[in-house]
C-alpha cells in the first residue's frame, strides 16, 4: 500500500477517535485529531498526484474517508448543540446528491472532476468543524457555518448544472 493510501486509511481510522472525543466533551483533543485528519486529506491527494500514485482504492476510499470524518464530527457537534442540525442536513444531502450524480455520470463514461467551489466547500467544512470544536458557540463559528452551508449548496448546484442535464436527458 502506497503512502497516500496509508494516509487515507489513517484518516478513516481517526473517525471513531474523533467521535469518542467529542462524545466525552474533550473538544481540544478532538480538534487536534480532526486537524490531523484534515491535513491527511490534503496531503494524500497532493502526494498521489505528484508521485503518480493515484489508485482505484484511493479514488474510492479518499472521498469516503473525507465524508465520514466531516459528517461524523458534524453530527456529534449537532448532538452537543455546537452546530445547527440544518447545516449538517445540508452537507449530508449535498454529498448524497452529488455522489449519486457521479455514479450515474460514471455509468455514462463521464468523469466528474473536483472543481474549485467544491474545494472551497471542503475548506469551509473543515474550518467550521474546527471552529465549533475550539470556540464552540461563537460568532466566528456562526459565520463559518453560514458560509459553509451556502458554499455547499452552490458547489452542489454547479455539479448539477454542468452534468445534470447531460446525464439525465432521455436518449431517443
Amino acid at each position: 500500500m502506497n503512502l497516500p493510501n496509508k494516509l487515507t486509511v489513517l484518516r478513516a481510522a481517526l473517525v471513531p477517535v474523533v467521535c469518542v472525543l467529542i462524545g466525552f466533551g474533550l473538544y481540544p483533543w478532538a480538534a487536534a485529531v480532526f486537524a490531523i485528519g484534515a491535513v491527511t486529506d490534503f496531503l494524500d491527494g497532493y502526494l498521489a498526484r505528484r508521485d503518480g500514485l493515484v489508485t482505484v482504492f484511493g479514488k474510492f476510499l479518499d472521498p469516503v474517508a473525507d465524508k465520514l470524518l466531516v459528517l461524523t464530527a458534524m453530527i456529534m457537534l449537532a448532538e452537543k448543540g455546537l452546530l445547527p442540525a440544518w447545516a449538517v442536513v445540508i452537507v449530508a444531502a449535498r454529498d448524497l446528491a452529488v455522489d449519486g450524480l457521479r455514479m450515474v455520470a460514471s455509468g455514462s463514461g463521464k468523469v466528474v472532476a473536483a472543481k474549485l467551489p467544491g474545494k472551497i466547500k471542503t475548506v469551509l467544512q473543515l474550518a467550521c468543524v474546527l471552529s465549533a470544536l475550539i470556540l464552540q458557540i461563537h460568532p466566528v463559528t456562526t459565520v463559518l457555518t453560514i458560509a459553509m452551508a451556502v458554499m455547499t449548496v452552490v458547489s452542489g448546484g454547479i455539479y448539477f448544472r454542468e452534468l445534470g442535464g447531460e446525464v439525465f436527458k432521455d436518449k431517443d
